[in-house]
């Protein structure tokens, strides 16, 4: 781990010369991922210190996904009606900055503190995916396409190390403070940390249209489209008659919906049953962050050689093992459980990185790009949608089959299930499209 940490800036620095808006793109995924990691890390402990109840606890995942699901399409025809998508994105991270704020202050509003939060938190997390649409939006104008692969690996590559280094801080700062009231101050200190971490995020991103315009001679400029009924219908009607776009977007949906079916559950299942504490909860996202920070080379040379589209299928199955993990894991002593799925979970993080670094490349493979915003506001619509419901209907299904250690096994092996499903249909998605290039040719 520490030469592929030693050699970063080195291949940073060695892409920055053919492309130089690279190192720019690199640098807003450090620190936007340091705040929002900063930030996001045991948001849940955190309200329930501010008092959340069951139901309110649930709001924390529904809240920020529902008022996306709200602005995103409207928000991605508004970028698509901008030339200037970087003035998006500054403006997206400032609203942010905004929300992060009003999470840090929302404990003085005393006993509306969690209606405050949640409310922050709703804002902050509309603004995250409307930032996300603007800077993908502005990528493919300032980044060749040959090598937004290795754009986008070398920035996940970062992500990661600053997804492994920031939880296990945050849950050993949090574990160490033995009173609920100087706990609240430290979740506060997060937050502000964060509203730093995204200026200095509009500090570099400001800085990608000077690059753009005086080095990369390649980069397009795209005409506006102006944001009309008309123009609107014409994207709407391009988007239903895109065979492509819609069978990926269904296959896609359906591998999300059985992924976020259990996020509530593993916060239950690590709290409820396996009793893990903050730096418990560190170590398992540490886990997760090392193996892909280990593994994403490999991943990013089989995505060079054999394409994105096949080495998301191990991404989804190595994901159908985390609820059977989870299964194992809750039916072991209390003694050994947690170490043994710390290891289980770490073990079906190994093709992950596939999910991260290939996603958005495969939508990217199944658009036009006059109307690119569109088309990923829609595309992530959906996954927020699911993403409001799915971790809804795991706690619900859950209750059903009894709400307690039972019901938790047998819910979690229902996702597992799923998972392989999604993973086949993938398989046929993937197989589809090798078919009709092989008939092309």
């Amino acid at each position: 781990m520490a030469s592929l940490i030693k050699h970063l800036p080195e291949k940073v620095k060695k892409l920055a010369k053919t492309n130089p808006a690279a190192i720019r793109y690199i640098m807003d995924g450090l620190l936007a991922a340091s705040a929002v990691n900063i930030a996001n890390s045991n948001y849940s402990l955190f309200a329930v210190r501010l008092g959340a109840d069951d139901f309110q606890l649930s709001l924390v995942q529904f809240l920020p996904h529902f008022f996306t699901l709200l602005v995103l399409v409207p928000g991605g025809l508004l970028m698509n009606s901008l030339s200037d998508k970087k003035r998006a994105a500054i403006t997206m991270m400032l609203i942010v900055m905004f929300g992060y704020f009003l999470c840090a202050i929302s404990p003085f509003t005393e006993i509306y503190s969690i209606q405050f939060f949640l409310g922050s938190l709703a804002l902050t997390g509309s603004a995250i995916a409307l930032y996300n649409i603007a800077w993908q939006s502005f990528f493919p104008g300032v980044v060749k396409a040959d090598t937004r692969n290795k754009v986008l690996t070398l920035r996940t590559r970062v992500t990661l190390i600053i997804s492994m280094m920031i939880p296990l801080l945050v849950g050993a700062i949090l574990t160490n403070i033995k009173s609920v009231g100087n706990k609240i101050i430290a979740h506060q200190a997060f937050f502000t940390g964060a509203v730093l971490l995204f200026f200095f995020a509009v500090l570099n991103f400001k800085r990608i249209r000077k690059i753009r315009e005086n080095n990369y001679e390649t980069a397009r400029k795209e005409p506006p489209m102006r944001l009309k009924l008309s123009e609107i219908k014409n994207a709407a009607v391009n988007l239903l008659i895109n065979k492509k776009f819609i069978i990926f977007t269904i296959t896609a949906l359906f591998f999300h919906m059985t992924w976020h079916f259990d996020w509530t559950l593993y916060f239950i299942g690590q709290v409820q049953y396996l009793k893990m504490n903050e730096l418990q909860l560190g170590f398992v996202n540490l886990g997760a962050a090392l193996i892909q920070l280990l593994t994403i080379k490999f991943w990013s040379r089989i995505n060079e050689r054999r394409g994105v589209t096949l080495p998301f299928i191990f991404g989804i199955i190595g994901l159908s093992l985390c609820p059977l993990f989870m299964t194992i894991s809750v039916s072991l002593p209390l003694s050994l459980a947690p170490h043994l799925f710390i290891i289980l979970h770490t073990i079906a993080h190994i093709p992950f990185c596939t999910v991260t670094l290939n996603l958005y490349q495969c939508i990217l493979l199944s658009v036009d790009e006059k109307n690119v915003s569109f088309y990923i506001s829609v595309f992530s619509s959906l996954l927020c949608l699911s993403n409001s419901v799915m971790p809804v209907a795991g706690v619900a299904l859950y209750h059903a089959l009894g709400g307690d250690l039972n019901g938790f096994r047998h819910t979690l092996m229902i996702i597992f299930i799923l998972r392989l499903i999604a993973a086949f249909l993938w398989f046929l998605w993937w197989k589809r499209r090798a078919v009709s290039s092989e008939m092309k040719k």
